[in-house]
């Protein structure tokens, strides 16, 4: 747990140092903390985090509330890497913040903190109280411009539904513990399959899955998501698209296929057609969007659908490709948000107007976002191609055993064909825009830089050189057995 607390204690020293620093040094606080995660990103490689990852957990609290196996490794590198990305994304988008930056920065780490525990939660327990530090802060974060009426009404609809998502959680909970008895998902194992016929139990499940629906915004619990979305500050809503769902993630695939296996084998046709629907819902909805927040807001509903391939496969490779898909994700997802950062904002909104010119003002920009839209469209040879590829593979070898796979497969692969004419609309819009552009050039700061060619080199090496990731990711999924 000492990565926990490391970074807890950075986020309280970015809180106490804002009292000391003057207001022309703030900026470089953002640089600092991002620096001090990179460093603990650094240290997974070369300390005992680096646990093995043999099968089952490797490394547990006495109590079993805390577990540090492969895939507790595999997601906290994940967040700390994100997290590094969205702080100094963050300090480009300073000066739109009236005041308390330091605090924001001291929120998304804490915010990460939350994201670290639950990527080791082996308990209801953890896992509440870790969705919880997660959740509080992001309602802080979402409305931090409070200048602004759009990210004041992000917070209020983020602050009530996410309340009430926690609310459908901690009572599943309460009906899982009451009908069981059990809070460690390893004990919650051994005895789930005998309640596989008792509705009570059922019923908590089901409450449960709805609090982590909310958090990955699968339907028919997305309706948050375009408007948090757009309102929210531009790193905010980075850290929600890549964090907050990577984190729904590893607690659905902990909750499933290490605390209830043997009865979420028998609910492949719910999370067939939940994947499903959210694939589509996400996709036609995002076709006549102009504003590019809700654009990639409904595109990451559809996401959630896609990532929910693996999951509804119920088998390790599904699994993997869970993984792999989230990794390269991250690197996409970022890298879009960054460009938006830098090219709007000193407008008052996102709309695709704003990219006109945008090839002429700063190529690198034009080429990291297209390249973004490019990947997410899953178009060769970027890392979402190869990541829906080996979704739909994972759904496709099950079809022999279930018909309901083909028809996931072809509704993936429908929402594949849709998603092409708007993501082919943000690219539009930066090569041959009928608005009047601003040829006025666009400063970038060289972390800045840095991060988007990052993000850029990410996405090319996970779609041209997949294998280490795949048999990595493979491995790792032996946690969950």
């Amino acid at each position: 747990m000492s990565l926990e607390i490391s970074v807890v204690a950075l986020g309280l020293i970015v809180l106490l140092a804002d009292l000391w620093l003057p207001a022309e040094r703030k900026r470089m606080l953002g640089y600092s903390a991002a620096a001090a995660l990179l460093l603990l990103f650094l240290n997974t490689f070369t300390s005992h985090c680096s646990c093995s990852l043999a099968e089952g957990p490797d490394n547990m609290t006495s109590a079993g509330m805390f577990i540090q196996d492969g895939l507790a490794v595999f997601f906290k590198r994940f967040f700390l890497l994100a997290a590094v990305l969205v702080l100094v994304m963050a300090v480009e988008f300073s000066d739109r913040i009236g005041a308390g930056v330091s605090e924001y920065y001291s929120l998304i780490v804490f915010a990460l903190a939350g994201m670290l525990f639950a990527a080791s939660a082996n308990d209801f327990v953890m896992l509440f109280a870790a969705i919880e530090l997660i959740t509080i802060t992001f309602y802080v974060l979402t409305s931090f411009q409070r200048g602004r009426v759009r990210s004041l009404e992000a917070g209020v609809k983020y602050l009530i539904l996410g309340a009430l998502s926690s609310a459908f959680m901690v009572y599943g909970i309460a009906l899982i513990w009451g009908t069981t008895g059990k809070f460690n998902f390893q004990e919650l194992a051994q005895v789930a399959g005998k309640f596989a016929a008792n509705r009570v139990f059922l019923f908590g499940v089901v409450f449960f899955l709805v609090g982590l629906g909310f958090k990955i915004a699968a339907f028919p619990f997305q309706m948050w998501t375009p408007d948090v979305y757009e309102g929210a500050p531009t790193p905010t809503t980075a850290f929600l698209a890549v964090g907050s769902k990577a984190t729904g993630f590893v607690l659905l695939l902990r909750f499933l296929f290490t605390a209830i296996p043997d009865v979420a084998m028998h609910w492949n046709k719910l999370l067939i057609i939940v994947s499903g629907i959210t694939i589509l819902y996400g996709n036609l909805c995002a076709l006549p969007q102009r504003n590019l927040k809700r654009i990639l807001g409904y595109s990451s509903i559809a996401h959630a659908g896609y990532v929910l391939l693996g999951v509804a496969a119920l088998t390790t490779a599904g699994e993997s490709a869970v993984l792999y898909y989230l990794a390269g994700y991250l690197f996409t997802v970022l890298a879009a948000f960054a460009v938006i950062a830098l090219v709007m904002r000193h407008l008052n909104s996102e709309d695709l107007a704003g990219l006109a010119g945008l090839n002429q003002r700063s190529p690198l920009l034009a080429a990291t976002l297209t390249l973004a839209m490019v990947s997410l469209a899953g178009i060769p040879p970027l890392a979402g191609f190869f990541g829906k590829f080996l979704l739909l593979k994972a759904v496709i070898e099950q079809g022999p055993a279930n018909h309901g796979y083909y028809c996931l497969a072809f509704t993936a692969l429908a929402g594949v064909i849709i998603s092409l004419y708007y993501y082919f609309g943000v690219i539009r819009a930066i090569y041959w825009s009928k608005e009047t552009p601003d040829l006025s050039p666009i400063e970038i700061s060289k972390p800045m830089k840095m991060a988007v060619c990052f993000c850029m080199a990410g996405m090319f090496y996970l779609g041209l050189f997949p294998g280490a990731l795949i048999n990595y990711a493979a491995q790792v999924v032996k946690s969950l057995k």
